[in-house]
């Protein structure tokens, strides 16, 4: 495949960011962040690198789930601004190179919605049948809920006519039945809207539970994927570029499917929540096994889908792929306090806390990070080393203001306190220590660190396009790793031990023979020493704790600059 055929697939190479509206920026002072603050801030993010902004929902809410429950699904949220102020916010992001995609939330409404507001009156409304319903009562569903901490059901009975709801999350959140035509329509009519208005796609929310057929749906919408399909033919009409970026946590074959398998027909990402998981349990043992078993079990994808990395999201950073015991192991090293785990399953912790802020270990994370196979995605606030409130309720924790300098507020609004939208972060990670303005003037920061990996994540194709390959190592806290594309290859090497470890390679491949290589040496991409590659093809060094090396192959017909 040649360059000139990929320019369409932008986001194979790209890099996301994740943000919050209503906590990255307040441009008037009503404690609340705003597109017209966010505006303000899309040069920072563009200085950092970022090639696409990813927004959490900004839609008309009553705010009981942090904006996912939403009232109207072509609306903006009268506090964060109005229609002209997010195209405002778009046309700056185009102007700086940035595409923007949206959060697609339609397993649900809110309860406020004028939808379900008619639906619960009468048997005999227009709108019944957007949601799903059950006359008798429903069994035991308790093991079937998504936050056992505040529902005990996936099913509430209503007045005025009895009957029983789903809702697979809060029961302020009704289900929509997407087995109704006329449901389906309106999804595609609101992502048509947002498409024509300049998003660039959508992060698509809960896919798995959306399409999730229950009772007598199954007799009307027998093949639930097929609206998959019809939404990315629709999206592939309307915008050829757009993307649907699907959350989907299930077993790697099970998540094939989402994708449309070879046909790549479906979603055209996934996160890939287990290797993020294995992630997390290869450096609580400090051991690349986890991760790269992980790794070598993702399934072959079509050149036209891709998987997306990620080390935090905007939800818990959860574990629930791991065994129990693999998931007390992830616990006792990052979350061992009960106020750090949140459901049983997952953490309410960022990275730096989490790794006791050893700016060694976060750098090669974050090398690890946007080395693996795939696209990377950064939630705001990563690259500068933010904290969490613990004494937020859940995911709230992450979902802290941005911290933009040490003065009141972190920077984030001029308001009172007791009026933000979020308390700022306290202590060692609050804004007195972690800010943007002190990273931006410090050329040691992990932002000054992140935006110089992120040109280099850029410049190489074989992370966004290539094959990938697990190579063997000796030492247990080694994780190598090849990635190639056309004629290129590279080699990533990681430690994750606090101790030095010795490095062996075998770099030699049907392109790259012992005898062509005899002699050369591999292009340290991050500005380390190069190493000589032996008459075998072999290459040996030791590598620093918490090491890593992005070493480019030597190829005669490779004209890139280094």
């Amino acid at each position: 495949m040649k360059t000139t055929e990929t320019s369409d697939l932008w986001w194979k190479n790209a890099v996301v960011y994740c943000l919050d509206v209503e906590t990255f920026y307040d441009s008037n002072g009503d404690g609340i962040g705003d597109f017209a603050g966010l505006a303000e801030r899309v040069p920072y993010l563009a200085d950092l690198g970022v090639t696409c902004i990813w927004l959490m929902p900004f839609y008309p809410t009553p705010d009981r789930d942090d904006g996912y429950d939403i009232t109207d699904f072509f609306g903006v949220d009268s506090r964060l601004g109005t229609h002209g102020d997010l195209v405002e916010f778009l046309r700056t992001s185009k102007d700086q190179g940035i595409r923007v995609i949206a959060d697609l939330v339609v397993n649900h409404t809110s309860d406020q919605h004028p939808w379900f507001r008619s639906a619960v009156e009468s048997k005999d409304s227009p709108f019944r049948d957007f949601y799903v319903w059950r006359s008798d009562a429903p069994p035991d569903t308790s093991a079937e809920v998504t936050f056992p901490d505040q529902e005990d059901s996936i099913w509430t009975r209503s007045e005025p006519t009895g009957d029983w709801y789903q809702h697979r999350f809060y029961r302020h959140q009704p289900d929509l039945n997407i087995a109704n035509p006329r449901v389906r329509d309106e999804i595609a009519k609101a992502a048509g809207f947002w498409l024509q208005l300049g998003m660039d796609g959508f992060r698509v929310d809960a896919v798995p539970f959306f399409l999730e057929l229950t009772g007598a749906q199954t007799d009307e919408l027998p093949e639930p994927h097929e609206f998959l399909k019809d939404l990315r033919r629709f999206l592939g009409r309307r915008s050829p570029g757009a993307i649907l970026l699907g959350e989907v946590n299930l077993p790697y074959e099970a998540q094939l499917r989402f994708l449309g398998g070879e046909a790549a027909d479906e979603l055209t990402m996934l996160f890939d929540f287990i290797g993020m998981q294995n992630l997390y349990l290869a450096l609580a043992r400090q051991e690349a096994a986890p991760l790269a078993a992980a790794l070598e079990g993702r399934p072959k994808t079509n050149p036209d889908s891709q998987w997306a990395t990620f080390v935090r999201n905007h939800d818990e950073l959860t574990l629930d792929k791991l065994t129990e015991s693999q998931r007390q192991e992830v616990f006792a090293a990052f979350g061992p306090e009960e106020n750090m785990q949140v459901y049983g399953r997952g953490l309410k912790r960022r990275l730096p806390p989490m790794l006791g802020g050893d700016p060694s270990r976060l750098r090669m994370v974050y090398s690890l990070l946007f080395s693996l196979p795939g696209t990377p995605v950064l939630f705001y606030g990563e690259e500068i080393g933010m904290g969490e409130d613990l004494a937020a309720d859940g995911r709230l924790a992450v979902r802290t203001p941005m911290q933009w300098t040490d003065g009141k507020n972190g920077g984030f609004s001029s308001a009172e306190e007791d009026d933000l939208v979020a308390r700022p972060v306290q202590g060692e990670f609050g804004p007195d220590a972690v800010n943007a303005a002190r990273a931006r003037q410090d050329p040691e920061s992990l932002l000054h660190f992140l935006a110089g990996l992120i040109r280099r994540y850029r410049q190489c194709p074989e992370l966004g396009w290539g094959s990938f390959e697990v190579l063997p190592q000796a030492s247990p806290s080694i994780l190598a790793h090849r990635c190639t594309w056309e004629a290129s290859s590279m080699v990533l090497v990681h430690n994750l031990a606090p101790s030095p470890a010795p490095v062996t390679l075998d770099v030699t491949s049907p392109r790259h023979s012992a005898a062509d290589l005899d002699g050369k040496t591999l292009l340290d991409l991050l500005g380390g020493t190069d190493p000589r590659i032996s008459r075998k093809g072999a290459v040996n060094f030791d590598i620093e704790p918490y090491g890593y090396r992005w070493l480019r192959i030597p190829d005669p017909n490779d004209h890139r600059l280094p």
